[in-house]
Order: structure tokens, then sequence, then C-alpha cells
């Protein structure tokens, strides 16, 4: 399976990218959150959760959620498992699959922006982590088993994140902890699409 899925505003194009992730409805596309505690999460089994499903995975419009595009805005969509980029001139859109957080009591919706951008990001469990997890470390620095990936875009939530993840199988799936997770290659694009001030709409 390929994590090359960047769609642009383009039938031709999302139909092709489809195909690349398999072109059946068990293909990746999803949507992440945070849990309300805090969204940088460690890698969960995600044999345990809900299969992938693209069934809601289309191209949306920006007007029917934001006023306007200033300094870009950043959709996340938990039902249909999408994130959703506009550029501030509307001139680039980008269409990503993503994780979403295994229950609704991890989630929180809402209006909020990008307040940090971080390449090589390092992780620490929140505190309500530590409570449900206390075998998970304090601290992992950024490399291949942090499981923030290679990026991470922070949110004015405090704990939120839209980050990368060196596990692929959960794209797509009920999978996280709280926070939006991408592919690596999608973080990546977005980490560089993406301002300081980027509107963010989770719902």
């Amino acid at each position: 399976m390929s994590p090359k899925f960047p769609l642009r505003l383009n039938r031709r194009a999302f139909l092709a990218g489809s195909a690349a992730l398999g072109g059946s409805l068990s293909a990746p596309a999803v949507l992440a959150q945070a849990a309300m505690d805090g969204s940088t999460e460690m890698e969960t089994d995600v044999r345990q959760t809900t299969r992938r499903n693209i069934s809601s995975f289309r191209v949306l419009d920006w007007h029917d959620y934001f006023t306007n595009l200033r300094r870009g805005a950043i959709l996340a969509d938990t039902e249909s498992r999408c994130v959703h980029f506009w550029s501030e001139d509307a001139r680039i859109y980008r269409l990503y699959p993503s994780s979403v957080p295994m229950t609704d009591d991890l989630t929180r919706r809402g209006r909020t922006e990008v307040v940090r951008k971080v390449e090589g990001p390092d992780w620490r469990p929140t505190p309500s982590m530590r409570e449900r997890n206390p075998e998970w470390p304090d601290y992992v620095p950024p490399g291949p088993n942090n499981p923030l990936g290679t990026h991470a875009l922070y949110l004015s939530w405090q704990y939120y994140r839209i980050h990368g993840t060196h596990d692929t199988r959960k794209i797509g799936r009920r999978s996280s902890n709280g926070c939006i997770g991408l592919y690596n290659e999608h973080i990546a694009e977005l980490f560089g699409l993406a301002q300081i001030g980027t509107q963010v709409l989770l719902i």
C-alpha cells in the first residue's frame, strides 16, 4: 500500500489516489483528533480497533466550514477520517487519509489554530495517559520510535497535535489516543504548507 495520497481538487487525481490505496472501501481514509487530556500517544494494537473505511472520503468546499482562508485552513473530519487543507489563496488543496481517536471520549471538536511547528518532535505522555498506562516511558526522543513521527503541528489546545506516525497501520482507523495522525510523507507536506496561525477545525 502506498502512503503517497495527497489529493488535489481534481476527480482524476482522487480516483487515481484511491486506486493506489487499493481501490476498495477497506483502504485508509480517516481523520484524527485528540484525547481531552492530551493528544500525543503511544502506538496501540490496531488489530483491536475498527476497520479502515473510505466511504466518506470526498472533496469538500472550504466555504462550508470557514468564513475566510486567512493563513490557510485545515479541516479534520473525524467521521470521514480525512484531513483537508486549503492555502490562503485557495490555489492549493490537499486531502489526506488519517487516523482518529479510538473512542468519542478521546475526541475534541471545535476551532483552534497551529501555534507551533516542530520537525523531529519529542514526546511525553500526558498525566491522564500515565494514569491509564503507567508502563509507558516518561520520554521518547525524536526518531523511529517516537509516536509523533517525523513532524508535528501543535495546536492551541494543550497536548493536541496533527502529527505523523511510523506505524502506517494506524492510518484509516480508530487507532489514536487523541491526536490526528498522518503518514509521515503527508505530514511533511502539510508541515511545509501550514503556517503559524493556520486555522484548524475539528468536526
